[in-house]
């Protein structure tokens, strides 16, 4: 009987160890926002492989023709245009240049939206449009969360805005088994930079990475018990079980 308690003793203080505490899961718990410090401003910056989507207008639309240049597809037999025609992509290649009709090569890296609008506008005006209207997108923005969540995978994002916890949110939120502290990989400068975020604190609203740029990558590392489970294997369990069966056995006979 003594030995059975010890037993039962021995499982309670097992299971009660490897419960994770309330502290270790619950988001936003450690301290209030610093509005003064919260990182509410959102700029997308271009970079190379970025595929721009760039509309051009003007009151004279017949002068903006050579800058909207349609996509189209030619069947192999007729040479004729099939399909609907779509706006013409530009992409940046890996010296930071687009090939632009009529311009010709113009470095967007490195530019925000409203600094690229201003350079392709000095170029346009007065020369070949008069005060033109510039939209530009990235027509393939996108974000790739990895680890211990419930959806891992890449993600589009239409509007080139999101935040790490909305990235979260997109991947079903984390595991239980997940560590709230995550990381934020991000290509800068030819490098690739890592930002560490805690999710039980409000300081992730301060942080350069709580709003991602396109291709950054967030990972979500599981726990050590996690961890520990995933190397677990078949030949372990039977390891353990012809042990189980060993001890048994030498019980019984020394008895």
């Amino acid at each position: 009987m003594q030995r059975i308690s010890k037993i039962v003793l021995a499982t309670l203080i097992l299971c009660i160890t490897s419960c994770a505490s309330r502290k270790d899961i619950v988001y936003f718990q450690k301290d209030q926002v610093n509005q003064s410090l919260a990182n509410t401003a959102y700029k997308t910056i271009f970079k190379p492989d970025d595929l721009l989507q760039i509309t051009i207008s003007a009151l004279d639309m017949e002068a903006v023709k050579p800058f909207n240049l349609p996509a189209v597809t030619f069947a192999t037999t007729t040479d004729r245009a099939v399909g609907t025609p779509q706006q013409q992509s530009y992409l940046i290649d890996n010296n930071g240049y687009i090939d632009f009709p009529v311009l010709g090569k113009i470095k967007l890296a490195g530019l925000s939206r409203t600094e690229a609008i201003e350079l392709l506008k000095s170029k346009l005006s007065p020369d070949y449009v008069k005060n033109p209207t510039i939209n530009i997108k990235i027509t393939n923005f996108s974000i790739t969360v990895l680890g211990d969540v419930k959806m891992p995978g890449r993600f589009t994002i239409p509007n080139e805005r999101i935040s790490v916890l909305e990235a979260v949110g997109l991947a079903g939120d984390l595991n239980m088994s997940g560590i709230r502290i995550i990381e934020v990989k991000r290509e800068e400068d030819n490098q690739i930079k890592s930002y560490r975020l805690d999710l039980r604190s409000n300081s992730i609203f301060n942080s350069p990475a709580y709003y991602l740029q396109q291709n950054d990558v967030v990972y979500v590392e599981p726990n050590k018990s996690s961890s520990q489970d995933a190397a677990y294997n078949k030949n372990t369990g039977l390891f353990i079980s012809l042990g189980s069966v060993i001890i048994s056995l030498i019980s019984i006979l020394t008895r």
